[in-house]
Formats: structure tokens, sequence, C-alpha cells
């Protein structure tokens, strides 16, 4: 019998912005501080984001000492 593989997915929040002065897209996920990645289109931000988060988690992994807490994140609209 082939032992069970498990395969976790997690879901992150992804601020998508783009600089209207050079035209690239800025990634960031606010629950994940300093995890900035960009990119020339949003599919190439997104695409570099993802792998922002795997070395983020990588390095979590690696230093547990230097480990900074992931945050909850809420995005809300505010009316003026």
């Amino acid at each position: 019998m082939a032992p069970t593989i498990l395969v976790i997915t997690m879901d992150y929040k992804v601020i998508l912005a783009r600089d209207l002065a050079s035209g690239w897209y800025v990634a960031e996920v606010p629950s994940l501080p300093g995890c900035i990645s960009q990119g020339k289109t949003k599919i190439a931000a997104m695409k570099n984001i993802k792998d922002a988060i795997m070395g983020y988690l990588e390095s979590i992994e690696k230093h547990p000492e230097e480990k900074v807490f992931s945050r909850q994140v809420e995005i809300a609209a505010v009316s003026l």
C-alpha cells in the first residue's frame, strides 16, 4: 500500500497596486510583514509574490529564532 501524501493549501490575501509612474504592479501580503514583490503585469506580479511567499515561509522554517509572526488582516472601507 502506497503512503498517503497530505497536501496543505494556504490562502493569503494580496494587495495588488499599479505604480502609475513606472506602470509596474506591486504585490504585498499584509499578513506576512515585509513580503512584497512586483512585476510588469498583474500575472507576473502574482507569480512573483507566490515565489516571495514560499521564500518567506522557508526562511521562517530555517530560522525560527527570527520568526516574524504573521498577522490577521481585514480589508475595510471608509467613507468621508
